[in-house]
């Protein structure tokens, strides 16, 4: 029988394994990030942490814009993985229902599940699409998808649909209209909405930098 401590560390180094050449925002930095973060922010949550362990390591084993949108890769990925370590069938249905509803999906979405777990471990991964390590996160997908980087000519959209938002091509300084700046304002957490509000600002003056470069500032 497998401990907890097990089950964990066993977790990690298949993560680790799974993620070893992925694009450098979605990475295994990513994931240790997110991890910790959610295990911090649990310490002020009525939460189980071994939920919030599980989730946060496995809530991107598979992310579908790297799967030409196949949403089942990821859960059927974690539920596979944690069967074969004997965890209990309950404590896999949670962290498959995290892994299938922690995505932002464009904001025009409805989650089809809720629960404490899932508020602690969303809030940690938004976070890390805030701040300069979310800046820095957002351009490196953008190169990666090989998009502008800012054309004037082509505005945001706020009213994007699931399947428009994910195929997306627009220019990356689009991108914290279309999401990162609306993250602030959707956190679970007392704590994740605190930090969530000083990385928002950071976003906010990097953008009026950037603008002032673009229009040639003396």
């Amino acid at each position: 029988m497998h401990t907890s401590e097990d089950i964990i560390e066993k977790t990690k180094q298949f993560v680790r394994s799974e993620l070893e050449n992925a694009e450098g925002g979605h990475d295994w930095f990513h994931i240790e990030r997110v991890y910790n973060n959610a295990l911090h922010m649990a310490k002020d949550e009525n939460v189980n942490t071994f939920i919030v362990a599980l989730g946060a390591l496995l809530h991107d084993i598979a992310d579908s814009k790297f799967h030409k949108g196949d949403e089942t890769i990821g859960p059927q990925k974690a539920r596979e993985f944690l069967f074969a370590l004997n965890v209990d069938s309950v404590a896999i249905e949670h962290v498959v229902n995290i892994i299938e509803n922690i995505s932002f999906k464009g904001g025009n979405q409805d989650q089809q599940f809720k629960s404490p777990e899932l508020d602690v471990i969303q809030d940690a991964d938004r976070l890390d699409a805030l701040g300069a390590i979310g800046i820095a996160r957002t351009f490196n997908y953008g190169g990666y998808k090989n998009r502008k980087i800012f054309d004037p000519s082509i505005p945001p959209n706020l009213q994007m649909t699931k399947e428009e938002y994910e195929a997306s091509q627009a220019p990356t300084i689009n991108h914290f209209y279309e999401k990162l700046l609306l993250l602030k304002d959707r956190m679970n957490t007392e704590s994740g909405k605190r930090i969530a509000l000083k990385r928002h600002q950071f976003m906010e003056t990097f953008l009026e930098e950037f603008y002032k470069e673009w229009d040639g500032e003396k």
